[in-house]
């Protein structure tokens, strides 16, 4: 009797299998997110304010301080792949002579290897989105951007306008979010404004010193830039000066490029006041390639992951957004 595949990757492995997918999102692999593993189902996290806290000093105990104390909840969504392969549409490729020359064929491990691999790449590009853009309805948990453009405790101040960001205005569109964080919240150490790819291009683009002119024109106008960079761009480099990983700022504010944001949207918050909430090391996880040839006598082998995401803030009040309208607090 020939030898089946039965390859199960629940349990132990599962973690390391949804942690690759999951994790390997530009924001999650980055660091760019508070990521609250082992949430089984939701986590409430307490919110605390208060107004006045400092008196004059009296001989008497006087409470002279609202306290406020609100619950944000985390509730991760369950979701899963399915997928269900042919062994028999692998004989003439994909490393056929693994198979073997038998009626009764194995799947590949190599193409084992390389499906899990594939699969994870995608619910990492889907992560991705759904962190930032996600809708919430059938097959997508809530993004953050969906969440905050209900919420009216974002203050109208920190909802700026966006339009379609250029080389050529980038640097005033940067500046209005960073004009618009509050002071209680500016300089601190974790403090970042998260950007779509595009507003990242523009704004390496306008460093180069070509943020005014089109490369046709440049050797006519030499000396042509914006906000004082200069045709030559940093370190009079051009549009050589960038190369990928190397970290951006602005007003000595951290970039952070989201390739799961939309096209002209940006965001300013501290990466404590944003969280992303998993089963990852839970058993709620569950990565499975099962032949079905003992079971159902066919030469299906399909392919099953299981996993719970979600995303939450915690105050509103410390976000600024851009580009994304609430409709909540018009």
């Amino acid at each position: 009797m020939a030898d089946s595949i039965t390859s199960s990757y629940a349990g132990e492995f599962a973690g390391k299998y949804i942690a690759a997918a999951l994790l390997s999102a530009d924001t999650l692999d980055g660091g760019g997110i508070t990521i609250r593993p082992n949430v089984k189902f939701k986590e409430t996290m307490r919110t605390l304010s208060t107004n006045g806290l400092v008196k004059d000093a009296a001989c008497d105990f006087s409470d002279a301080s609202d306290v406020t104390i609100a619950d944000r909840v985390l509730t991760p969504k369950e979701l899963q792949v399915n997928l269900q392969l042919c062994k028999k549409d692998f004989h003439n490729q994909w490393e056929a002579e693994q198979m073997g020359y038998g009626a009764f064929d194995e799947l590949p491990a190599s193409f084992t290897d390389y499906l899990i691999g594939y699969v994870a790449d995608k619910v990492a590009q889907k992560t991705e989105q759904m962190i930032w853009e996600g809708t919430g309805s059938t097959n997508e948990f809530s993004g953050l951007t969906t969440q905050i453009a209900l919420d009216a405790d974002l203050p109208a101040a920190q909802e700026i306008a966006g339009t379609s960001v250029t080389a050529a205005n980038v640097i005033a569109e940067l500046g209005s979010i960073v004009d618009a964080i509050p002071s209680s919240v500016y300089g601190k150490e974790d403090l970042y404004i998260y950007v779509s790819q595009n507003i990242a291009r523009a704004y390496v683009r306008a460093l180069g010193g070509f943020s005014s002119v089109t490369l046709q024109n440049v050797a006519a106008a030499e000396n042509v830039g914006v906000a004082g960079i200069g045709a030559n761009g940093v370190d009079n480099k051009g549009t050589m000066w960038y190369g990928m990983g190397q970290n951006l700022a602005f007003d000595g504010v951290k970039l952070f490029v989201c390739s799961g944001l939309a096209d002209n949207t940006a965001m300013a918050a501290q990466k404590s006041n944003l969280f992303f909430g998993t089963g990852l090391l839970s058993d709620h996880n569950e990565v499975k390639v099962l032949d079905m040839s003992d079971l159902d006598a066919s030469q299906n082998v399909r392919f099953v992951m299981r996993f719970t995401a979600g995303v939450q803030y915690g105050f509103a009040s410390d976000i600024v957004t851009y580009g994304i309208a609430n409709t909540a607090n018009d």
